[in-house]
């Protein structure tokens, strides 16, 4: 029997915690709408986020800065619909969270009021660890996130690799954020040394995204890894499928039905 069917609670926050210690890989991936959602967690998926990195694969942004709250609302709300097992995060999109304790709470409570999503997700180490314990303490779970920070590349003058050098302020960032609450910690962009060694010094799980194997568990773009984006593929990303190649194929045959009059036939239509 597969997997997904032996699958039958939904998951919570205390199953990622027994998931590390039993070492049972975490599997995430990101899903923006009530289909893809439903794919994925019919196929046994441990987590889905609707992740702010819609602001690309969705509405066409150069990078997540421009995405709001109303959007990740908006599709939060479609991928709720369809989930029965997997735990849902939605993440705290740029500007949502950065003004003032205050503002940060009160979006954080409105997304998930009008979700239901049992958690956030943000992005930041130390800085943001107030705010963490803040969130905890009003009733929300939240997925820490450090490394490389997608909202922070203006500042951080493009992409790149952390820990190279070592990942001592890595493990203070993360600690801080087990201390605050955070049930599990995203590391984008870090070196795979780096990341066992954050892996082994905190009790909750880690999920990597270009951070190697040595996490509790992985997370990619649902459009990477369908080979449904085809702007550009990270380093890091697996093509599972070329789905865009598909429908291409598909769409072109349609198109040549239509115009040579061969689609609707009889079989195609009401009598």
């Amino acid at each position: 029997m597969s997997i997904h069917k032996e699958m039958k609670q939904s998951l919570n926050i205390n199953s990622f915690i027994k998931m590390k210690e039993n070492n049972d890989i975490i599997t995430c991936l990101t899903a923006y709408d009530y289909t893809s959602a439903k794919i994925l967690d019919n196929a046994g998926i441990d987590l889905i986020l609707i992740g702010d990195s819609l602001g690309m694969v969705m509405n066409g942004y150069n990078s997540t800065i421009p995405v709001t709250i109303d959007e990740i609302i908006y599709h939060t709300k479609a991928v709720k619909r369809a989930v029965m097992h997997a735990f849902v995060v939605a993440d705290m999109p740029f500007g949502s969270y950065h003004i003032d304790e205050k503002s940060a709470v009160k979006n954080a409570v409105r997304l998930v009021k009008e979700t239901e999503v049992p958690a956030v997700k943000l992005e930041g180490g130390k800085e943001i660890a107030p705010l963490i314990e803040k969130l905890v303490n009003t009733g929300i779970g939240v997925l820490g996130h450090i490394g490389l920070k997608p909202q922070m590349v203006n500042t951080m003058g493009g992409y790149k690799i952390f820990g190279k050098d070592g990942a001592e302020s890595l493990i203070e960032d993360a600690k801080t954020l087990e201390n605050a609450g955070a049930f599990a910690v995203v590391l984008e962009g870090v070196s795979s040394q780096s990341a066992v060694q954050i892996t082994n010094s905190i009790n909750i799980p880690t999920i990597g995204i270009g951070a190697g194997s040595g996490c509790s568990g992985q997370i990619l773009v649902y459009h990477d890894i369908f080979g449904i984006f085809t702007d550009f593929k990270p380093k890091f990303v697996k093509r599972y499928a070329n789905v865009a190649d598909i429908i291409d194929k598909a769409a072109k045959e349609y198109i040549n039905d239509v115009k040579a009059g061969t689609f609707p036939d009889d079989a195609h239509s009401f009598k």
